[in-house]
């Protein structure tokens, strides 16, 4: 099978899913903007052929570089798993006659508004929203809506731009923040713990599906610069609360109808007691949550993604063994990193229960922590008990310091 695949340098978790479709037999065409290269080691193994485009995000540029190779070796499949991309991979699999989604199927997994009407339309709850592209289409959704309240891009990823407003002066404090976002959704504030629902789906079968936790919610995690946020998968799904989240989840993807491939979407266990949905997106997880799925259950999730693409099937046996854990630090200081304290007291307390360390080195500059999940670097833990798993992260966010200068 031939696969047209997006951007399979970066972000850093492209390079895997790349090879994942490699090691299920499909012949990889990557494109980007990055030169050949400066691609990852990973993905320039996995490419049978490389196609830089300088103006990556323009379709008739595009168009242009793939059609002569689509010629020669006819494109199963064109697959995108960044969200800047994904319209149009879907705008390209129309013109070339590629099956997936096509535009109008992509748009309500880019638009949050347009998402949250289809699903209310079907009857999810959603919280209550507002498209705003104008200061006074906000203050006129934070009327009707009333606070607290979310403002966040239409089409935004993550946590960033995305704020919580508790009254009108802290409103008008955030709109001049929002200068440089053409349009957002204005929507009810959840009070409620924050999870997540991802699923690997075939021909509208959900072969492969995972649940975990965000600690503290995103929008907490993602404004104050000493907390270390955490994303826990969690390996017991059954507990009634998760089970809420998850017939949620798949009650969204019949509404969206929703066939093949990754899916990532967010959602709340309010204090009342019910679940509430976020967002979801046609992609798997940022923040190196397939590395979790990974350690969870012993198991290849870029491949099994691939598999589901090429073949239909996920062979793999899933085996939820561990609850995961990756926990995100961010140095003191600005910078560059000059001490980390608190890693050799952390290995020899949790041993072979640390999966992953991923620290900047001495020596290197500090990365923006408002920018990037990652920040300057993370642990992943893992034990099949949750509690253990819990203090484990706890831990190494409270003892583990990075300090810059």
């Amino acid at each position: 099978m031939n696969v047209l695949f997006f951007s399979p340098g970066f972000p850093a978790e492209m390079p895997y899913f790349a090879r994942g479709l490699k090691t299920q037999g499909a012949r990889v065409f990557g494109i980007g903007d990055q030169p050949v290269e400066s691609l990852p080691d990973v993905a320039r193994e996995a490419l049978d052929h490389y196609i830089p485009v300088r103006l990556m995000w323009q379709e008739e540029a595009v168009l242009a570089a793939i059609e002569p190779i689509h010629q020669r070796y006819p494109f199963q499949r064109i697959l995108c798993l960044w969200e800047p991309g994904m319209l149009l991979a879907a705008r390209l699999r129309e013109r070339l006659g590629v099956p997936g989604l096509n535009h109008a199927q992509t748009v309500p997994f880019r638009d949050k508004e347009v998402m949250k009407k289809v699903l209310a339309e079907a009857g999810i709850r959603v919280p209550r929203n507002q498209r705003a592209a104008s200061v006074d289409a906000i203050w006129q959704a934070s009327r009707d809506i009333g606070f607290p309240l979310v403002v966040k891009p239409i089409a935004g990823a993550g946590s960033a731009d995305t704020y919580r407003v508790d009254s009108a002066d802290h409103l008008a404090e955030i709109i001049p923040k929002l200068n440089h976002v053409p349009e957002v959704s204005v929507e009810e504030f959840i009070d409620g713990k924050e999870y997540t629902y991802d699923t690997i789906c075939a021909n509208g079968r959900i072969l492969y599906d995972n649940v975990a936790w965000y600690r503290p919610n995103p929008i907490i995690g993602r404004s104050e610069e000493w907390i270390s946020p955490q994303t826990l998968t969690l390996r017991d799904m059954d507990q009634p609360h998760i089970q809420a989240g998850i017939q949620l989840g798949q009650a969204v993807l019949k509404a969206l109808n929703y066939q093949t491939g990754f899916t990532h979407m967010e959602w709340f266990y309010s204090t009342s007691g019910e679940a509430v949905f976020g967002e979801i997106g046609a992609r798997p997880p940022g923040g190196r949550s397939v590395e979790l799925m990974n350690y969870g259950c012993d198991i290849d999730v870029f491949s099994g993604w691939a598999e589901a693409e090429i073949k239909g099937s996920f062979s793999q046996k899933i085996e939820r063994k561990y609850n995961a854990a990756v926990v995100f630090k961010r140095a003191q200081g600005q910078g560059r990193i000059v001490d980390i304290r608190g890693l050799d007291d952390i290995r020899r307390e949790m041993g072979s229960h640390i999966v992953c360390e991923n620290l900047l080195p001495l020596g290197a500059p500090r990365r923006n922590w408002k920018q990037t999940l990652i920040s300057d670097g993370y642990l992943i833990v893992r034990h099949p008990d949750l509690q253990r798993c819990m203090d484990m992260a706890d831990r190494i966010g409270s003892h583990l310091q990075l300090y810059a200068r």
